[in-house]
């Protein structure tokens, strides 16, 4: 059976997809795009990170496992700094920490491992690399990128990471991988044949009506839902329809 991720930022999300089928909880930090206002995820920080994982283990009241991403600059650069981290994170709540990269980063997944952590790994298109790659661009359509995906993902499972997400590739080269190793793959945007499937939670549920990613499908239009509550309160307000007698204390 395949599994199921999907993104959390808060505690009353949690709550309520606690009981829905969800087998894994993303804390990822995506919440920079998708709740703090940033136009990507380089921004966000440890303390935002530590802050939201604690608000979805609060909700969650130990129903789904909890991952969190490590955010940008938390781990890259020194391993003994990495592992300091990923202790944050686990003692805010989460029962793995999200790590973006491969080869370049095995110090740091060596010794997050050795600290006895659970990792997932993150390849393909990093969020956190996009400077570097030019923008979110769909990766690994070259023969070459596809030997290092490759190459990086048995790497990153020899290391003994749990899972890995595939992010922005196509989809013969997300089955190549996926059926190379014997840990799960994850897919976002990476079709059919990982061992799993993450969205952005406000995506699926139709939170923005200005993008949706191809890869994306919305399970619902909350967007049209909210604005139209929202309109029916303003009017209600000011036409002195709400508070109604049933609204009121005696």
């Amino acid at each position: 059976m395949k599994i199921v991720m999907l993104t959390c930022y808060d505690a009353l999300t949690a709550t309520l997809l606690a009981d829905c089928g969800i087998d894994v909880f993303l804390v990822g930090d995506s919440v920079g795009n998708v709740k703090l206002g940033y136009k990507n995820t380089l921004p966000v920080t440890m303390d935002d990170m530590i802050h939201h994982t604690k608000a979805v283990a609060r909700g969650n009241v130990g129903k789904v496992k909890i991952a969190a991403d490590m955010p940008y600059k938390s781990y890259e650069d020194n391993a003994t700094f990495a592992a300091e981290n990923a202790k944050k994170l686990i003692a805010a709540g989460a029962d793995y920490v999200k790590l973006e990269g491969g080869r370049e980063i095995m110090d740091s997944v060596k010794a997050i491992i050795g600290a006895g952590i659970k990792i997932i790994g993150h390849l393909g298109l990093m969020p956190q690399s996009i400077e570097k790659i030019g923008g979110y661009k769909i990766q690994c359509r070259d023969e070459e990128s596809r030997k290092k995906l490759l190459e990086d993902a048995i790497l990153l499972e020899q290391a003994g990471v749990s899972m890995i997400v595939l992010e922005g590739i196509p989809e013969d080269a997300a089955k190549t991988v996926t059926e190379k190793l014997k840990i799960p793959t994850i897919g976002i945007g990476a079709g059919r044949y990982c061992g799993g499937q993450v969205l952005v939670s406000d995506d699926m549920l139709g939170m923005f009506e200005t993008f949706k990613p191809k890869f994306v499908k919305r399970y619902a239009n909350l967007a049209g839902v909210i604005k139209q509550a929202a309109k029916q309160y303003s009017k209600e307000v000011k036409e002195g329809i709400f508070p109604e007698e049933e609204n009121i204390y005696k």
